[in-house]
Formats: structure tokens, sequence, C-alpha cells
């Protein structure tokens, strides 16, 4: 009955096998999704049932839903969101899951079946279906899409338009034009999420005369006023219609001195020091004939605005600073080796290739550089002029960094956004083509504004006390690059902003009345991307600057915080607090990492004090006294003492996150403390009837995101939510293999970038 031949199956199965996780098909109810769009936001093309990857391992783990490309953004809308972190700050311009077309920085299709990938730019072609979809962002996140599920001609769609939109051939075709153009000319009603584009500024912008006359009488400049010659940018193209020049310089002779600088750009006033010396920034003198004569006549002029006509120094930033490309390529490595490179293939590299990218080097040149234009202000009381080919670039860093060293008000919230407003903005920082928002030329995009703000963020790191906002605003305001909407920005200078507005204007005949110019709502107004709530994340509780007020017998009194006597430059770095400027006191101990550097630098003390330069007596002199936090601050400038800035940097990586844990539990702890002080404060006045009543606005807000309980006298533990990388989240936006055991992870625990012993012997200041 049973043979002993095995039976042959002869089932054959209609039904389709079944899919592994990486290809699970999505198990979704029926839900339309819609992107949320802004004014004048249209949606170019979509792709549904996309998986964007939420996994830095692979591409397994992930969200379903509709990919969106519009004119703005690239935009994805979950059918099942995550849930929001409470930390998370709701950004109004961008949602979570969406990353502005400006800032894309690569787009790379891949089709993992076939093998293939391709860079895609404006008007390419796809000649294969992709299954992925990568983007590399400026703002060094990864964010990967899957397209196992969705149809393949509208995932070649999408990936082109993204391609195509992300690389504008013309400034008038970035979408802030749209936005403005519908926004704030399109109906009568002249509000933004509920605020006036041009009302409620605190920070000056520097496109009025009055607005630097304030500045000539802020800084004591006496001897210089308000120059008027380039209305209507008839002299030069690239500077403001209003700047400060000595006073002793008529208008006719700077007419007859215009053209013999490059660009037409005449000598600007920066900054006035209190003993009278000057801090002036120029062009080179382009007419080699002209040169001698023309520098004689405005380093006199410069002479005779100085109460002692002390003499005028000039320091050539091209020839002592790094070049845009250098800055560029510093930033290319970085980005490679902290988000990018496959740590598993090169982790005993990491470290030398951090110091090897040179960004670190470089941010300690420019602040190097900036001490030593604040010793010939400082101590040798002279006028300084910042040389600089185009005068458009790196003397923009320099000028910002010696008033932020030299001036406490630079240090508060609206004076260091009235500096960059002046320095950068109205100088003519080309932020245009710097950003290279229309992809057009490599070779003119360059990062030196963000150079500048890692040089604010180590001088911040080494005394937070003394400025007035936090790192999540400098990093916030490093993001805000890359949201295209604000004029602050979008252009390489003022009238170029004027010529492309009135353009629009009439291509789109929006009628412009008396503001000659479209209504470009500035960053500084930060009600445009974020709640009051949120913003509370900008205030430092560390602050010493700040007017406080107190009752005493019934009368409200105004006094000023004392100044901490601490050197916040050594506690923070945890130094000896005896060691002044390397030197080594008889009681104090060191650490391993400094132990040889600073026996090495005491056995050739002799020797050094010998050589000592004036500026290095200057610097030591400084170390050797107490620090006043609204005075004059110089940063430490060993490599030792300078930090990777993680927040910005690394803030996506997973493994980089310490959870509850790094900088934010002191914020923590402080903004609570802070915010019981603001509350005690609050209801004492009321009680001693000052004029306080329940409806007080101070009552109602706190100046800090972290406020104290109905128990304020007990010390809660660090939310669950908090880590190192907050406010931000890295979850789907670093999708790229793992660190974790990897040199890096060594780093973020604390290990410093190893130096050899040659180079510690020969750190100097």
């Amino acid at each position: 009955m049973f043979s002993g031949k095995q039976t042959k199956a002869t089932f054959k199965s209609y039904l389709p096998p079944l899919q592994t996780d990486s290809k699970k098909s999505p198990q979704l109810p029926i839900k339309k999704l819609e992107a949320k769009l802004l004014p004048g936001e249209i949606v170019v093309n979509e792709a549904n049932f996309v998986k964007k990857c939420i996994s830095t391992e692979s591409c397994q783990d992930g969200l379903w839903g509709k990919l969106v490309c519009t004119n703005f953004k690239v935009s994805f809308i979950p059918h099942n969101s995550l849930p929001l972190q409470r930390f998370q700050c709701t950004h109004r311009l961008l949602g979570e899951h969406d990353i502005s077309l400006a800032c894309v920085e690569q787009v790379v299709t891949v089709n993992d079946v076939k093998g293939k990938q391709k860079i895609l730019g404006s008007n390419q072609k796809l000649k294969f279906n992709p299954t992925e979809l990568v983007l590399y962002c400026k703002d060094f996140r990864i964010i990967r899409f899957r397209f196992d599920e969705a149809g393949p001609e509208s995932a070649k769609k999408v990936c082109l338009a993204i391609a195509h939109y992300s690389h504008p051939a013309d400034p008038q075709l970035l979408f802030g034009f749209e936005y403005v153009g519908k926004r704030y000319h399109g109906s009568t009603d002249e509000t933004v999420n509920g605020v006036d584009p041009g009302g409620g500024l605190q920070t000056p912008l520097f496109d009025c005369s009055s607005d630097w006359d304030r500045e000539i009488k802020r800084t004591g400049a006496s001897e210089w006023r308000v120059c008027t010659i380039n209305q209507g940018y008839f002299i030069s193209p690239s500077l403001p219609e209003f700047f400060v020049v000595p006073v002793s310089l008529a208008d006719q002779d700077l007419k007859q001195y215009a053209c013999c600088f490059y660009s037409q750009r005449i000598p600007l006033w920066c900054w006035n020091h209190s003993s009278g010396s000057a801090l002036v920034r120029m062009s080179n003198i382009s007419d080699p004939l002209q040169q001698r004569k023309v520098e004689q006549r405005i380093s006199s002029a410069i002479i005779k605005s100085h109460p002692l006509r002390s003499d005028v120094f000039k320091s050539d930033l091209d020839k002592n600073l790094p070049n845009i490309q250098d800055i560029q390529t510093a930033l290319l490595k970085l980005r490679q080796i902290c988000v990018i490179e496959p740590f598993e293939e090169s982790e005993e590299k990491w470290l030398s290739s951090l110091d090897s990218s040179r960004w670190m080097e470089y941010v300690r040149t420019f602040l190097k550089h900036a001490v030593d234009v604040v010793y010939m202000l400082e101590s040798r009381h002279v006028s300084v002029i910042l040389l600089e080919k185009e005068d458009r670039d790196l003397s923009c860093v320099i000028s910002c960094l010696v008033q932020l060293m030299c001036d406490p008000h630079c240090r508060s919230l609206h004076g260091f956004q009235g500096l960059i407003q002046k320095e950068w903005v109205m100088a003519g920082h080309r932020f245009l083509d710097r950003c290279n928002h229309l992809k057009k030329s490599d070779k003119e995009e360059s990062p030196v504004f963000l150079l500048f703000l890692d040089c604010v963020w180590q001088l911040w790191n080494q005394y937070p006390a003394a400025f007035e906002f936090t790192e999540v605003y400098l990093t916030v305001l490093g993001d805000s690059m890359w949201v295209p909407v604000f004029s602050t920005f979008l252009f390489n200078c003022p009238r170029q902003r004027a010529e492309h507005s009135r353009d629009f204007a009439s291509s789109k005949s929006i009628h412009l009345g008396q503001d000659q110019a479209l209504r470009f709502p500035s960053v500084w107004d930060w009600s445009q991307q974020f709640s009051l709530k949120d913003q509370t994340l900008f205030n430092n509780p560390l602050y010493v600057g700040k007017i406080a007020t107190c009752v005493q017998n019934g009368t409200v009194k105004t006094f000023t915080h004392r100044r901490s006597k601490k050197n916040y430059s050594s506690t923070v770095r945890g130094l000896p607090s005896a060691m002044r400027n390397g030197s080594l006191g008889p009681n104090d101990t060191l650490t391993r990492r400094n132990s040889l550097m600073l026996r090495l630098r005491s056995d050739l003390s002799q020797v050094r004090e010998q050589q000592e330069t004036p500026s290095e007596r200057f610097i030591r002199d400084w170390f050797s006294r107490p620090v006043d936090l609204q005075a004059l601050l110089l940063p430490q400038l060993l490599p030792s003492h300078l930090s990777v800035w993680k927040l910005y940097f690394l803030r996506w990586v997973p493994e980089a996150q310490i959870p509850q844990g790094g900088p934010i539990t002191a914020f923590h702890k402080l903004s609570l403390l802070t915010d019981e002080i603001e509350t005690l404060q609050s209801q004492l006045r009321q009680y001693n009837g000052a004029g306080c009543t329940p409806n007080n606005p101070h009552t109602e807000h706190s100046k800090m995101y972290f406020k104290v309980t109905s128990t304020p006298h007990q010390s809660p533990a660090p939310p669950e939510y908090l880590s190192s990388s907050f406010p931000f989240s890295p979850m789907g936006n670093l999708c790229r293999p793992g660190i974790l055991g990897t040199p890096l992870s060594k780093f973020l625990n604390g290990a410093k970038i190893w130096l050899s012993t040659e180079t510690l012997a020969n750190e100097t200041i």
C-alpha cells in the first residue's frame, strides 16, 4: 500500500510568499494626509506609502506616510506619529518631519536591487526607479526614505522634484519672495503668527540714521558722524545707505576717494573704545597710484578722531587668517567625520581626523587674532583698521569678536543681535553666496558665519555667566540660515534685497506703497518661529548683567548684581584656581591630562619671560586678576581649552546623548532657582503694595523654561526626558551606522583630542 518511493509534491501556490520585515507591507487605515502649507506655498509633487527610517542601524524601523515636495520644504506626513516628546520645541514654519529645501545639501537616490545610486541636481534625469532617497542636510542631519511600497513613477517624480526645487536658478525663486508677497502684501491682514513684521522689534536694524546715531552716543564716539552719501546706493553697491565716518572727512572727499577702494567700499566705523580708540574696517585700495595718498588721508582723519591723537594700527586679515576656501574645506571634513563616515572602518583614526580637519585650529586662530586687536585698543590705546580685500568676510568675524570681548552690551541678547545686524547684514556679508542658497558655485560657499558662532560659543563656554543668551540660542540661530524667509540671511547686501524686492513686486503686480521694497521679516522677531514658552530657552539663568529690583522698607529699589570674583575661565575648566596663564601655584595639583603640558611650560618659564612680547604680557597680566564679567573678557587659547560644540555638531547622533546628563542638568537646576527667586520677588512686591497686581504679566510669564512647582523648597531630579541633546531629538534625523564603542563614543564621554608631547610643549596663548 505504501511504497518506499517518495512522492513528488504537486500542489502549487499562487499566493505571493510572505514578505520579510524589511519589506513588510504597511497595514494602514485609509486616512487623508495633507501637508500644512504657509502663505505662498504650493505642493509640487508627492508619493504615498513611503517609509521614513528612524533607526541608525538599519531601515527596518520607520514611520509610514506621505512624502511631499513643496516650493519651500520636503514634508513627511506620517499616518501615526511618534509620541511628541515633552521638551520638543514646535517650530511655527517647519513641522517635526519637515526639511527646508535650502537646508538640503545633497539629494541621493538609490536602487539597492540593481546596486545603483546617483546624486541628483537640478534638471537631471533618473534612469532607474529609486528604492531609497537619502537627504544630506546642511545642519548635519541625514534623512532617509524607503519606497518599497510606493509607486515607482511617483517615487521617481518626487525625488526629481526635490532635487530641482532645492537648486533654484534665481534668487526670486527662493520661497521667501512668495511667502512675503502673499503674506504681507496679499491681503489687508498685516500680521504673521499674530505679529506685525515691521514692529515690536527691540533689536536695531541699522537701516536708518537714527540707529547709527544711538550707537555713536552709546560708545561715546563724539568725533564720528553718520554719513548719508550712499542713499540710493549711488556710491557703493554693497555698503548700507547709512554708515559712520570721521567728522574731519567731508562728503566731497569721501565721494572722491570711493573710486580708489575695492567695490567703492569706503572705510566703515565699527566701534569706539572708552579710551577714544576706534575700530574701523576697510577694503583694499584698488588704485596703486593713489594708495599712499588715500591711506594717509584716511589714517589722518582717524588719528584726529582720537582724543590723544594716537597712531593707527593696520591689521591685514588676508595675510593672517584662513581664507573662505580653507574654512569650507574644514567644515566638509568635520561633517564627514561627525555624521557621514562609517566609524567601524576608521575608528582608530577618528580623533586624529577631528584634529586634521583644522576646524578647531581655525576657531583658535580667529580668537587669537581678535585678542591681538583687543590688546592694541585696550593696552596701546591706538585705533585699529581691519584690512581685507573685499571687507565682507573675515572682517565681519574679527570686528564682532573684538566687540564681544570688550563691550558687555554686545553680550546681551539684543546687543548681540544688533552686532550681527550691523557687522554682517548691513556691512554686506554675502549670505546668499556663502550659504549657497542657489547651489550655483561651490567656490563661493563658505560657513564663515557658522565659524563665528563657534567662536562665540567658545567664549560662552568659558564665561557662561557673562552672556544673556544660551547655547540653545546660538544653535537655533545657526539653523535659521536655512529657513529662507528672513531677510537677515537671504541676501548679499541691502541693495540686492531692495532690487530683487522691486523686481518681484513688479512681476507680481504687488503695490509697495511707501515701503519701496517687500517687507521681509527679520530673524530677530523670534515669534515668527517659536512660541513665547519656547523662546524662554534662550534666557541664561546665570547671566549677571540684569538689573534686579528689591523691596526695602516698603520701597522698590533697583540695583545691579555684584560680579563674581571667580575666574570662570579657570573654574569651568576644572583647572587650579591659582593657575594664571599656564603658571602653577605651589599648592596646586593637576590632572594627568594637563600635568605634562604645565610642567614643560614651567621648565621653560624663564626662557619664555625673556622672550615675552608686550601682547603676551598684557594677556598674562589680565589672567592674573579676578575677572569682571561686565568688563573685558579674554578667552584661554591653549588647544586644550577649546572644545567641540557638541550641541550643534553632534546633537543628531543618538550615541552622543547622555540621558539625564550633560549641561542641561545644570541648566535645569539653575532655571528652577532663578524662577523661584523671580516668584518670591513678585510676591514680595505684591505684599508691600509696590504696584504689582496678580494680573501683572511678570507673575504670569516666567523668563525661565523650567519652573518651580507648588513646593519650591524641594529640589526635584531632572525630568526623565532630558538629555545632553536637549531640546533636539536624534530620532529619525541621522540614519547611518552607529558608533558605539568607537573613539567618538569615548570622546563624548570626556576624552580629549590627543596631542603629541611636542605639541604640548609648544602650546602658547
